[in-house]
């Protein structure tokens, strides 16, 4: 048995060192020997065998469950040293064929009608408030910051990535109307009011979000130029000079996808604007990882840009710009990941011991993804004429110092309601 672990482990390690006790108290070590060690224990036979065979499930399900324990470094540092040297090692059969019956059976996990995507939504996003309050910027903005220079705090990084979301908008006189499809807990609805003086309808499935956005509207007396809406995009009608999405077409599934752009066609004004903020892989598709589908994001798969191009295309739309944000995200996860386990212990007050292991190996997974695994966040900025937007992108920066000077006119930081 220990000789068969070692074989497998030391394709996978072959930089650095991994040291892995196994159930009978025999421990198997790997790697070149350099770098500090990683010591990992597996803690009964049942949770060695399944991570063998299914790594991508059982090994979070093991660390939520005990069975799997990290007992010299942290779960980070272990998927730091694993996944940072995986490409290109092929998978153990019974995992290669797990996977293969999992993209096969893609579309039937990401269906989502209005019914199970409002539970889906729910799942995730309509967990106890004071989680999310420990671990985000002061704004709440649950998608990638965008870090323009290097040590810039979390906060000034998701300030930055909503003006770079309104610069590419092109907001240009006040009273513009603008659909925010999946608005969150409100702040760039609030953002493009108070800074550009937007009409804002915002709308979303999460009931927790619903509240605390009508909440942060009325506080800010924008109540008059933001709504915001517990609805269905599929839902809405009406025209939009500008419609924006930040982190919900990875909810959408691609079965919708054509859906969704049909509606954004149709809802979009002849000349108007639509910016698309999504997670995306850069290789080619396929199916959403196991642990994240059953238990942080069910119904939720992150597309490969080959799949989403195909249905811009066929629903009339044209692509203006398209940026490749990459490593933003890694950075963003790592400071949400730092002040979670800075107040796991206030966590762990409301939550128990297995939730907090849960959500310590997804904030972690979900950093390495995008460090070692292809994962990135596209901006798509789209229209229905080629000439909406000028021919070159200086007009970005150009927006972009314009609304700083608004932000410091302005007043205080948008807040959270009872902040």
């Amino acid at each position: 048995m220990e000789r068969f672990v070692k074989r497998i482990v030391a394709n996978l390690v072959r930089r650095g060192t991994l040291q892995v006790r196994l159930p009978s108290g025999q421990q198997v070590t790997v790697g070149d020997g350099t770098g500090e060690p990683v010591a990992v224990a597996f803690t009964s036979r049942r949770a060695l065998y399944s991570c063998l065979v299914d790594p991508e499930l059982r090994l979070g399900e093991a660390f939520m469950n005990g069975t799997f324990r990290v007992e010299r470094g942290t779960i980070t540092q272990f998927l730091d040293l694993t996944l940072s040297q995986t490409a290109g090692v092929p998978p153990l059969l019974g995992a290669k064929i797990l996977a293969g019956i999992r993209y096969l059976l893609r579309r039937i996990s990401q269906f989502n009608p209005r019914l199970r995507a409002r539970r889906n939504v729910a799942h995730h996003y309509d967990l106890d408030g004071r989680l999310y309050a420990i671990f985000l910027d002061a704004d709440r903005q649950y998608s990638c910051a965008y870090f323009e220079h290097p040590g810039m705090s979390l906060d000034d990084a998701q300030l930055a990535k909503r003006r770079h979301l309104t610069a590419k908008l092109r907001l240009e006189k006040p009273g513009m109307r603008v659909l925010d499809i999946g608005s969150g807990w409100g702040g760039l609805a609030l953002y493009l009011a108070e800074t550009c003086g937007a009409r804002v309808l915002g709308c979303t499935l999460s009931d927790e979000q619903y509240v605390v956005s009508r909440q942060r509207a009325q506080e800010r007396g924008l109540q008059d130029k933001v709504t915001f809406e517990l609805e269905d995009y599929r839902d809405l009608d009406g025209e939009f000079d500008r419609i924006v999405s930040v982190g919900m077409f990875e909810h959408v599934g691609v079965g919708f996808y054509d859906a969704f752009f049909r509606k954004v066609r149709e809802l979009l004004a002849p000349d108007g604007v639509a910016v698309l903020h999504s997670i995306g892989r850069s290789d080619r598709p396929a199916a959403t990882n196991p642990w994240v589908a059953k238990y942080i994001f069910p119904g939720g798969y992150i597309p490969a840009l080959s799949e989403v191009m195909p249905a811009i295309q066929r629903q009339g739309l044209v692509a203006t710009d398209i940026e490749i944000l990459r490593l933003h995200y890694a950075e963003t996860l790592k400071a949400w990941r730092e002040r979670f386990l800075a107040r796991r212990e206030d966590v762990l007050r409301f939550y128990d011991e297995r939730f907090c292991r849960m959500w310590e190996f997804y904030l972690a997974a979900s950093e390495m993804a995008f460090r070692h695994q292809g994962l990135v966040v596209f901006q798509i900025q789209l229209a229905r004429k080629q000439e909406a937007v000028p021919l070159t992108r200086d007009y970005i920066l150009a927006a972009e110092e314009r609304l700083r000077a608004a932000e410091r006119a302005a007043r205080p930081p948008v807040r959270l309601a009872g902040e």
